[in-house]
């Protein structure tokens, strides 16, 4: 059998700053590095906020940038790397985006989020999905002012999806568009891209190192303090007497602290290698979230490594993929979550090795890398 040829990629990425810590940063790095370690040749096209923040005028130039598509463009290094194919993560918000229609080879891109539809990305408003805006009410953003709470600030995202997904440079240019979950393969479909130029490639997370981790008599939750992500309800419902290690920081941690029962711990964020270590040793693990999350997200992916069941309420991605993949269970807001954790506790050590199998079959380095590469070769072909 002939092997696959090595291929020359160009990742494009516009790093988020620092204050803004998330998944979206760190899957490009990734990414990279798996590519590399299957013997492809890959550089990173970058822009990276916490620099260019210092520079004068430089919220107005983004402004600009996003509002016109015009602006800051990787074609410059891209001519000079002469890449097989270049793979577009972020262009928000240093790069502009109508640079894509001049790029002449093959082009790919992942929607990470749902920013293309959503001035905020994340289809949620005032404690519930909203879809307002891809439904047609082009304008609701900005009169809501959904991104950082200010119509001023808004105005550059609503302006620029005024057309929808069919106007968008990048997205009408990409020879294929990389989704990483059903949910937001649906969600961009009924926005109108074509089933034939999607393909779901959900997320990886390097393979775990193997070890004894510590025993936790305890659920975990992981993630941002942020309303989005249900933390307040979650802890709200939360059982008194029953342990909760909470892992994570945001602007709701005050509330979250004053909210809690006395079993429940804040641990504060954590770096992946001391998150890997204590992941295992946990009961399982609890996702809250009540937005739609464009991406099966890294934590849901983390705790399968780690051979850690997840109870997930509904209303995200989440529990979508743990029904779908029988990781743990489902359940609802209006639900004793007491009676939930009972039958979890029961249910879910019977599961451990269930999780790691999947996390095998379809989150670990080597799934992704053969279906990423698979799709480099079928476009470049």
């Amino acid at each position: 059998m002939t092997p696959p040829r090595k291929l020359r990629i160009a990742l494009v990425h516009s790093f988020y700053g620092g204050a803004v810590p998330g998944g979206e940063n760190v899957v490009p790095l990734d990414q990279a590095d798996a590519l590399r370690r299957a013997g492809h040749e890959v550089h990173i096209v970058a822009a990276r906020t916490d620099d260019l923040a210092t520079r004068p005028l430089h919220p107005l130039r983004c402004a600009v940038t996003v509002a016109s598509g015009r602006g800051r463009t990787p074609l410059p290094e891209l001519r000079a790397i002469a890449p097989d194919v270049v793979h577009v993560h972020n262009l928000f918000p240093n790069f502009g985006r109508a640079w894509a229609a001049r790029w002449p080879g093959p082009l790919v891109t992942t929607l990470h989020n749902y920013r293309p539809l959503c001035a905020s990305a994340v289809l949620y408003r005032d404690g519930a999905p909203c879809t307002r805006c891809p439904d047609g009410e082009r304008w609701a953003g900005l009169r809501h002012g959904c991104y950082r709470g200010s119509r001023l600030a808004t105005l550059p995202l609503s302006w620029a999806a005024r057309g929808g997904v069919s106007a968008d440079p990048l997205l009408r240019r990409a020879d294929r568009v990389v989704v990483l979950s059903d949910l937001s393969r649906a969600t961009y479909e009924r926005a109108g891209i074509p089933p034939r130029r999607m393909a779901l490639i959900p997320h990886f997370v390097p393979d775990p190192d193997a070890g004894t981790p510590p025993s936790v008599a305890a659920w975990v939750y992981v993630g941002r303090l942020s309303e989005e992500k249900g933390i307040l309800e979650l802890l709200r419902r939360w059982p008194a007497g029953v342990r909760l290690d909470v892992i994570g920081s945001g602007p709701l941690e005050a509330d979250c602290r004053a909210l809690a029962p006395t079993s429940v711990r804040f641990l504060g964020a954590m770096d992946r290698d001391a998150l890997r270590t204590l992941l295992p040793g946990y009961r399982g693990a609890v996702f809250s979230s009540r937005c739609y999350e464009g991406a099966v997200p890294l934590v849901y992916v983390e705790a399968l490594a780690a051979g850690l069941p997840v109870l997930a309420f509904e209303g995200s991605s989440v529990p979508l993929a743990v029904a779908a993949e029988g990781t743990g269970a489902v359940t609802s807001w209006d639900a004793p979550l007491a009676d939930a954790l009972h039958t979890a506790d029961r249910v879910f050590p019977e599961l451990r090795e269930h999780c790691r199998s999947v996390y095998a079959r379809q989150y670990g380095e080597r799934a992704w890398t053969d279906r990423m590469v698979g799709l480099y070769l079928e476009l470049t072909a």
